[in-house]
């Protein structure tokens, strides 16, 4: 029977073209199933982009018109990665109207997509964490801080924002980038040890699993540029020991089921001499077939168009 799926795209922050690339991935793999598939683009300011829509329409006015494609699909697709999409905002949308969406639910993508409210979730289940502290955008000009530190917006994705800083001439310019993405800030130590990731997947018979891990190669800081410039080196499955790939595999889980997630989640840690640390969660991750998830689940055997279809069932399934 054909399935009835809405592929949102695009969003209003600064992941739009990764959104757009990985809507686009979903589309065309949803396409090569048994699907009827629709697809629809927030663009920058907010508006709705789809058949039917009428140019030079408001925000509101956008949104209301592509309710009607909201209420004839079975399930929505909410392939939005960062503010205003990935941290819940869709799925909340999706909720109010009693449709069926891929991902988590509104609760687990609010807390994973603020690092800092990860990281109390994160300690309060045993996962370790980078020490660090959150600072507001007004107090930016009064921040000390010792050694060497990175600086992230508290709610941002795909890196945006985020700052090595080794000494104090760099700490305000950091601080300030950090701020154009989010008004809360996080500081915190430098991790020494490998950038391993992890996926979790929820099927539709609510079983959850992790995929082999992922190993990134990256000199210095895996920031914006190297994750999209084809320069980023990545080892799958990576090189682990039994006992390294257990605890990897521990932690994921437990922080997956302790902010409620659902679909599929990524998890980067560092790998250290004293076992993982959480770094931070995304719950709508990069979904190109080159992107670090269905790398990890292609080297389990799930080939890229059988993940996607997967999401879907499960969100069928509830």
């Amino acid at each position: 029977m054909t399935t009835n799926v809405l592929v949102i795209g695009g969003g209003q922050n600064a992941e739009h073209d990764v959104s757009l690339a990985s809507a686009a991935a979903v589309a065309a793999a949803l396409r090569m199933g048994d699907n009827a598939v629709t697809c629809v683009t927030i663009d920058r300011d907010g508006i709705w982009r789809a058949d039917g829509i009428p140019a030079g329409v408001s925000a509101a006015e956008s949104m209301a018109l592509a309710l009607p494609l909201l209420a004839r699909a079975e399930v929505v697709f909410p392939a939005v990665h960062g503010p205003l999409g990935e941290d819940g905002a869709l799925a909340a949308l999706c909720a109010l109207a009693g449709v069926r969406v891929v991902g988590s639910a509104q609760r687990a993508g609010a807390i994973g997509m603020d690092k800092w409210t990860t990281k109390l979730v994160a300690d309060a289940v045993g996962i370790r964490t980078a020490r660090g502290r959150l600072v507001c955008a007004e107090d930016i000009g009064d921040v000390e801080f010792d050694g060497a530190v990175v600086v992230k917006p508290a709610s941002a994705g795909s890196s945006y924002g985020v700052s090595l800083v080794r000494d104090d001439d760099e700490l305000l310019p950091a601080l300030r980038t950090a701020a154009r993405f989010d008004r809360r800030i996080l500081i915190e130590e430098v991790m020494r040890g490998r950038e391993i990731d992890v996926a979790v997947l929820r099927e539709a018979g609510g079983i959850r699993w992790a995929a082999p891990p992922l190993e990134i190669h990256a000199a210095g800081l895996f920031d914006t540029a190297m994750k999209y410039d084809g320069t980023a080196q990545f080892t799958v499955p990576a090189s682990l020991g039994g006992d390294e790939l257990a605890a990897l595999r521990r932690a994921a889980l437990a922080v997956f089921d302790a902010l409620g997630c659902a679909g599929v989640a990524r998890m980067d840690f560092f790998l250290t001499d004293d076992g993982p640390v959480l770094n931070e969660v995304n719950t709508m991750p990069g979904l190109t077939a080159a992107s670090q998830v269905p790398r990890m689940f292609a080297a389990a055997g799930v080939a890229y168009p059988e993940l996607i279809e997967r999401l879907v069932r499960g969100a069928l399934k509830g």
